[in-house]
């Protein structure tokens, strides 16, 4: 991390209460950068800030927000305006699976409930625009400014069972590239917009996908997932930093539209 130096920038982390996102927004802080964490719950919000802010002190605000509520990101845009004056990079990391749009021998595709399937949509696709669509109003102000996506392998290449993760990630990697080129086309060349595509990482909402609940061994997905990475492992949250810092950072001024793998060459096997 000592590589990149962001004192003096302000950051927005959502959903960064969860494991990757919260891994990114420590990276953040310890490069210099005063990070808000937006987030559903108060209480996971401010655990992670207290967990950073012990490491690197009075650098992470946690911030209240469901960010798929146009109101609730309006009201946390304006707390965080109040509390760092100005925004220069935009994290955006809500996002989730829900056994409810995922198949198995209870639930097959053909019963799967509608509002389920809007309710994951919404979660990985929705909780990337309404923040970009506040923030951006800020980088489209003054010129400049980084958002970073956290989407999915599962976006380009869609995951067997999970519908409405899988689609939703792909809706977030096309979103990334149009976003990329209506802000560097409409507002300003130095507004940049890209993503990071975790591969497979036991977090709290795929556990129940990869992990027998009971025993604790991998499931027969998760065997069959690591069959089906070069490097025979499932990743770690903090993994994905360095890529995303990168894309924050002056090294990467001249990338946009860009989707990063970070998944253990998984999107590079065809399986033979």
């Amino acid at each position: 991390m000592t590589t990149f130096d962001f004192h003096g920038k302000k950051a927005v982390a959502t959903g960064a209460g969860g494991a990757i996102g919260g891994e990114i927004a420590r990276g953040l802080a310890q490069a210099g950068a005063e990070v808000a964490i937006w987030d559903i719950s108060p209480a996971a919000a401010r655990a992670k800030a207290d967990e950073i802010n012990q490491d690197f002190p009075d650098k992470v605000l946690p911030v209240e927000c469901n960010v798929i509520s146009k109101d609730s990101v309006e009201a946390a845009l304006a707390e965080t305006i109040e509390h760092f004056g100005t925004i220069d990079f935009l994290l955006n990391g809500a996002g989730g699976s829900h056994k409810d749009t995922t198949t198995s021998p209870e639930l097959e595709f053909f019963d799967i409930d509608p509002e389920a399937v809007k309710m994951v949509m919404d979660l990985n696709y929705l909780s990337a625009v309404l923040p970009s669509q506040a923030v951006g109003r800020v980088f489209a102000a003054k010129g400049d400014g980084a958002v970073v996506n956290i989407t999915s392998i599962g976006g380009g290449l869609p995951l067997s069972r999970a519908l409405a993760y899988s689609n939703g990630k792909a809706a977030a990697d096309s979103f990334t590239r149009w976003l990329a080129v209506h802000m560097a086309t409409t507002y300003a060349p130095k507004i940049r917009v890209n993503a990071v595509a975790p591969g497979f990482m036991i977090t709290t909402q795929n556990r129940f996908l990869l992990l027998d609940e009971a025993s604790g061994e991998l499931t027969d997905r998760g065997e069959t997932i690591l069959k089906n990475v070069p490097m025979a492992r499932f990743g770690d949250p903090h993994e994905v930093v360095g890529a995303a810092l990168w894309l924050f950072s002056d090294a990467a001024t001249f990338v946009t539209g860009a989707i990063v793998p970070i998944d253990g060459g998984f999107s590079a096997f065809c399986g033979v």
